[in-house]
């Protein structure tokens, strides 16, 4: 029996609420149970300078816990003058899982920014953060277009992102913090609606794990994305 009384392929409610930020391009609050993260996209009509004169547009990302999102607060990283390893590596994860179902000849040379920041933290926030930052990113590409700034839809694919993990010696879906500081296998699957994987993050925390059990959390996963994916369309189209 899993804490929250879940049954193994079953994901936490999933509630994506748009334009909640009123200067963004485009924005949304993701609720994955008790993991809330607030995303939003800014646009720039520029590139970093690598990519000047290229005809390349740029996705990039930003993701920062608040100091309320835990049980104990998180001091402003920007108080100690630098941003830890744990917050580069998630922002630069969720900036090559969304650039990945971008056309960036179509968006132009123009840079999308999506930030993440997470208000309550229960497990999974850089796959919230993956899930609403691809919503917010469509939302700001829906605003170009129909503006008339580019004609051609740069976003190929929808982008999602799911944990999974051995708990309890078992293959479970969609792990909060309490399974996931006690599984003995944690893994995260950023996904296309299609099912094709874009990139797949797994350690064995506690004990190894088999092949035939990482099969199994892939086919979590694909449980999983599906959810979101239906999640992701709605807020999106509604």
């Amino acid at each position: 029996m899993r804490p929250s009384g879940r049954a193994k392929d079953e994901m936490r409610s999933i509630t994506i609420e748009t334009g909640i930020v009123k200067h963004a391009a485009g924005s949304c609050l993701i609720k994955c149970g008790d993991t809330h993260v607030i995303c939003t996209a800014s646009l720039e009509e520029r590139v970093p300078p690598f990519l000047r004169n290229s005809g390349l547009g740029w996705v990039t990302a930003e993701y920062g816990m608040l100091p309320g999102s835990t049980g104990s607060r998180n001091r402003r990283e920007a108080t100690a003058g630098k941003q830890s390893g744990r917050t580069q590596e998630i922002q630069r994860l969720i900036g090559r899982s969304l650039r990945a179902g971008v056309d960036r000849p179509a968006l132009g040379e123009r840079q999308i920014t999506v930030d993440c920041d997470v208000i309550q933290a229960d497990g999974g926030t850089r796959c919230a953060s993956i899930t609403g930052g691809w919503v917010a990113l469509a939302l700001a590409v829906k605003g170009l277009m129909a503006s008339g700034e580019i004609k051609t839809n740069p976003l190929t694919m929808p982008i999602m992102a799911v944990s999974c993990g051995i708990y309890g010696g078992q293959p479970v879906l969609d792990l909060d913090y309490v399974e996931d500081s006690d599984a003995g296998t944690d893994a995260n699957f950023v996904m296309t609606a299609e099912k094709r994987l874009v990139e797949v993050q797994g350690s064995a925390e506690g004990a190894t794990f088999a092949r035939d059990e990482l099969n199994a959390l892939l086919d979590l996963a694909e449980i999983g994305c599906d959810v979101l994916a239906a999640a992701q369309s709605a807020a999106v189209e509604g």
